[in-house]
């Protein structure tokens, strides 16, 4: 992912729920994203507080990989995250992303941009 994806282009409570919307996963999902707890993740929500350094820039990198799924699946972005992939090993993309492997779904995805059959 290149580094002009990896900017917060909108505040923390926008993403967030962007994110719950636009992928249809929960907080908990988010969070375990993220590698943090729900609670911090309520608490940017709410604009109680706000991510720092590595938790935005792990933000930033959702909120591009849900503009990426959006862009490749449209409305069925969430059932492509619910279903095995064979690039994951049988994983599911959202098991992944709960797992903190963000990257391993990005990687999902642009083999399938390159053409792969996945």
């Amino acid at each position: 992912m290149d580094a002009t994806r990896t900017r917060l282009d909108t505040t923390p409570e926008r993403a967030i729920a962007g994110l719950e919307n636009s992928l249809d996963i929960t907080e908990a999902d988010i969070a375990l994203a993220l590698g943090i707890s729900v609670r911090s993740l309520r608490r940017w929500g709410s604009g109680e507080s706000h991510p720092q350094r590595e938790s935005r820039t792990r933000l930033a990198r959702l909120v591009a990989l849900a503009g990426h799924l959006e862009e490749a699946f449209g409305e069925d972005a969430d059932e492509w995250l619910g279903a095995d992939s064979r690039y994951l090993g049988g994983l599911k993309p959202i098991e992944a992303l709960r797992a903190g492997r963000m990257d391993r779904v990005e990687d999902a995805l642009e083999a399938l941009d390159s053409g792969i059959v996945l």
